[in-house]
């Protein structure tokens, strides 16, 4: 303990030896023992690092990403709050938050399905189209389709018909957080929508719902998803793709029998003949198939119209109070009554007010006419021609319209009713509302011609014009000189 104390005062082994009386080699030699001992001595405090202000951003930013943000795409966030070190030391920083997340990430299991027990349902876009995928998870059986769109209507019409095909019902249909098919999320549990309910509990399976933003859960339909993607979508769409939305699931059903009578590498069996072996521990189809809603059931109010994507639409009167189901198609909706169209719109906008067709009362509300005096009367006798001239003139802000009405009603002594009628609907077309307007369009006669709106164009075919070379104009017969070119022209002299 000399040795060491002589050491740690004057730090060589040649000072602590001169003190200690003994060689340098002594000295060095007690101390290296001492400190691979550590007695009495307390560990260094650790160095600080360049990269400890921005650990907690790194630590954020691998698990947001789930351990995949790279360190090159992380740099300039971390220079921005105030990192000032190498790259280097950057990236071995990110390399050990990822490692420890990795750690503190769960952990995959195989799943073990129980025969009967689940099917799992997903769609994935396919251009404008939908492709609904399902699988039975412990057969491997596939069942792959087209759709338009991604409503609840067609939803259930495409799992009634995977369940037809499968040829019985299981236990437990496993989907993602569908907006068709749920109706609320309450502390992250699945409300699912009435209509789905009625369906589960006709067929008798429980719905059932994976969590958020959680493709793990449900990743045998993921793969499905993918292998009809890169296996009948990509080759299809290559060679110009389908007609129609029946032909691409006509090659839907043919792909999907080649596929399910091929061996599944996963399970080493081939899902046909598996499905004929769970098919018996399935719950029995009901023997009566659902009603599937088309559409969306709505009332009309007492207004006739129904509310549709914050639209209005206008229905016939009669139908104030019933019960009617909107349905949505391609530019435009449809509105039935106990399965029969009772109107046709076209899409509106938030907010407007759509008028139907021919089914619908089109006539819009109007403030009536109701003539007090005579002059008034006799004006509005003269058919619909003078409606049309009395309320353009008024919105015109025809002064003394009153007396303007009187003098016109005058003119049918002279003039008689059919040319009344016909010179003011002649002064209504273009704007004239005083009686001396009328007067003078009477006074012109039927002479005065009236402009229509423009026809089809019209297309004649011109005569074919035989055409002679230049040479046959010579002054001479037969003469024919070395052309003189005058601008592009070469004529002969």
């Amino acid at each position: 303990m000399e040795i060491m104390d002589a050491y740690e005062a004057v730090g060589s082994y040649r000072g602590a030896a001169a003190l200690c009386g003994t060689t340098p080699k002594t000295v060095k030699r007690v101390v290296a023992r001492l400190r691979r001992g550590q007695v009495g001595r307390q560990p260094a405090p650790p160095r600080p690092r360049t990269t400890d202000g921005v650990q907690a951003l790194i630590a954020e930013r691998v698990r947001r990403s789930d351990g995949r943000i790279s360190a090159k795409r992380l740099l300039p966030v971390a220079q921005a709050a105030g990192y000032g070190g190498s790259a280097r030391s950057f990236r071995r920083a990110v390399a050990k938050a990822k490692l420890e997340w990795r750690g503190r990430r769960r952990t995959y299991r195989p799943w073990a399905p129980t025969p009967g027990e689940h099917l799992v349902v997903d769609y994935t876009p396919v251009g404008s189209w939908r492709l609904f995928g399902a699988v039975l998870a412990w057969s491997r059986y596939r069942f792959v389709r087209f759709a338009a769109d991604e409503r609840r209507e067609t939803t259930l019409g495409l799992l009634a018909a995977c369940l037809e095909e499968v040829g019985g019902v299981p236990a437990v249909v496993l989907t993602d957080r569908m907006s068709c098919l749920r109706a609320g999320v309450v502390a992250n549990v699945v409300v699912p929508h009435p209509d789905y309910v009625r369906f589960a509990g006709h067929y008798g399976f429980r719905p059932d719902f994976c969590e958020a933003r959680d493709p793990e859960s449900k990743g045998v339909v993921e793969a499905l998803m993918g292998y009809a993607q890169s296996d009948l979508v990509v080759p299809a769409l290559t060679n110009g793709g389908w007609a129609d939305l029946a032909a691409a699931n006509e090659a839907a059903r043919q792909w999907c029998r080649e596929v399910n009578g091929r061996l599944h590498s996963e399970i080493a069996a081939v899902p046909g003949e598996r499905l004929a072996t769970e098919r018996g521990l399935l719950r029995p189809l009901p023997s009566l198939r659902p009603p599937l809603r088309q559409g969306e059931r709505r009332k009309v109010d007492r207004l006739g119209t129904v509310r549709f994507g914050a639209a209005r639409y206008v229905l016939p009167e009669h139908l104030a109070g019933e019960l009617v189901e909107v349905v949505a198609q391609d530019g435009g909706i449809s509105v039935r009554r106990d399965g029969t169209e009772v109107a046709r719109h076209r899409l509106g906008a938030p907010g407007e007010v759509v008028w139907g067709g021919a089914a619908a009362d089109e006539r819009r509300p109007v403030r009536a006419l109701r003539p007090r005096s005579r002059a008034e009367l006799a004006f509005l006798g003269l058919g619909a021609v003078a409606e049309v001239f009395l309320r353009s003139a008024a919105a015109a802000g025809t002064l003394r319209l009153e007396s303007e009405l009187v003098a016109i009603v005058a003119l049918e002594a002279v003039w008689g009713r059919d040319a009344l009628v016909a010179a003011v609907e002649r002064a209504t077309r273009f704007r004239r509302f005083r009686a001396g307007d009328v007067r003078a369009i009477l006074e012109a006669g039927p002479g005065v011609p009236m402009p229509t709106e423009p026809g089809p164009t019209l297309v004649l075919a011109t005569p074919a014009v035989p055409v002679r070379p230049l040479s046959d104009y010579a002054l001479e017969a037969g003469a024919r000189a070395d052309p003189v070119r005058v601008g592009a022209l070469e004529v002969g002299r």
